[in-house]
């Protein structure tokens, strides 16, 4: 995976705040975009892609795929956001293994674990998630804002640019 040239750490501190800024960040995506998300269980990266779907307006309930591995959530005449969770999957797999270049075609796609996906020279947003600290609240989280080719590059700096505009109040 490419380096990143984009790159914005803030603090969030509710499941409001977080679900807000994925909210806005789904407003911007279109089909073809890769949102890959890391963090350790319950850093809240299945409550990040309930956001991104909000916000494209999906009405679907977002749940982990971490069984099922892939759901994707359709709406009425938009495009559909693609959910993977690569948690029980070994690293190094890539998108032709696992058919997500087809998701990829009919709408942007979000990945969790998604650093076991190699992409080489991926163009796609990194969103790291870590979090709640010791001697912060339950619901706090740090996010960290990585793009990586020319349209991770954009929806990071929007990404940075709309938290900046938008300081989350609990943080």
């Amino acid at each position: 995976m490419s380096e990143p040239s984009v790159t914005f750490t803030t603090q969030l501190g509710s499941i409001d705040d977080t679900i807000a800024f994925a909210e806005a960040l789904g407003q911007e995506l279109e089909p073809g975009d890769l949102v890959l998300l890391e963090g350790d269980l319950g850093a809240g990266k299945t409550t990040f892609v309930s956001g991104l779907a909000r916000g494209m307006g999906l009405a679907s309930a977002v749940k982990s795929p971490t069984y099922t591995l892939v759901h994707e959530y359709r709406g009425i005449g938009r495009p559909g956001l693609g959910h993977v969770d690569l948690y029980r999957l070994p690293e190094g797999k890539d998108l032709s293994d696992l058919g997500l270049d087809d998701l990829l075609a009919r709408g942007p796609v979000a990945v969790e674990w998604g650093t076991r996906l190699f992409v080489p020279g991926a163009d796609a947003l990194l969103v790291r998630m870590s979090g709640p600290a010791a001697d912060s609240g339950p619901e706090w989280r740090e996010l960290t804002l990585e793009g990586r080719g020319e349209r991770g590059d954009d929806l990071a700096s929007f990404g940075m640019a709309w938290l900046m505009l938008n300081p989350p109040p609990d943080a």
